[in-house]
Parts: structure tokens; sequence; C-alpha cells
């Protein structure tokens, strides 16, 4: 039986054939090469995401010696959509610290959550336009 209905983009088609019994179906067909160049364009996001969120973070990160920010770039793999900070003392600063210190005013407790609060909008504009085929 002959398509009834076709729709076709640069990305792939989508086939839909109504059936004398009333049943209809749909089949979806990317063009080769689709899953790559978006699996390419996640793992550049991913990779953007984790470096941005780490650099924005610095600020937030309670800081005496500099160790606690440091750790977050040594623990972390770029891309692994994992972040790290590996002092022993990481996890008591992130949920105990109470605020900031001298030349480092916003650095305190829930780095993470702060930096989010205030970052999160621009962060999720960038991300889309590198899944987008931009950046």
């Amino acid at each position: 039986m002959a398509a009834d209905f076709i729709v076709e983009t640069p990305r792939g088609r989508i086939i839909e054939v109504r059936h004398a019994n009333g049943s209809v179906t749909a089949e979806l067909k990317w063009n080769p090469g689709m899953g790559d160049e978006y699996a390419g364009r996640f793992r550049r996001a991913q990779r953007f995401m984790d470096s941005e969120c780490l650099r924005l973070m610095d600020p937030y990160v309670p800081m005496r010696t500099g160790a606690l920010v440091k750790s977050g770039t040594l623990g972390t793999v770029i891309g692994s959509g994992k972040i790290q900070y590996i002092v022993p003392y990481a996890r008591r600063q992130y949920y105990e610290n109470k605020g900031g210190s001298p030349g480092h005013p916003k650095g305190g407790r829930l780095w993470c959550e702060r930096m989010k609060a205030d970052h999160m909008e621009t962060l999720r504009r960038e991300v889309g336009k590198i899944v987008a085929g931009g950046k």
C-alpha cells in the first residue's frame, strides 16, 4: 500500500500509512549519520557544561588556601557530567560552611546550588546553542 503521508527533513522522514481496516502505522527513518552528529553535539555540550560550572562555581566555593577550589579542577573529568571536589573536607564545607572569607565574600556552603540559582538560564541557553549546532 502506498504511503498516505510523508514528511521529509534533512534529519530524516516520517511515513504514515492508513490501512483498509482503519489502523495507522507510522515509521520514523533517521538519515544516516544523524546519530553520530548529535552524539558529538551532546559530548561538546557536556564538556562545556562541566567546565563552565567549575568556572562559575569558583566565586561561591569557600577559600582559605585555594586547595578546595583546585580540588574541583583536579577531581573532575571534563565531559563526564560529574564534578567532584576531592579534598577530604569538601563534603563538610559544602554542607556546613558558615560563610565568606575576606576577599571571597560569596564563598560558603551549597556553592553549586547558589551558582545554579544565579546562572542556570545562561547555561541552558548556551548548551541549547551547542546542541542545535552552534558554537
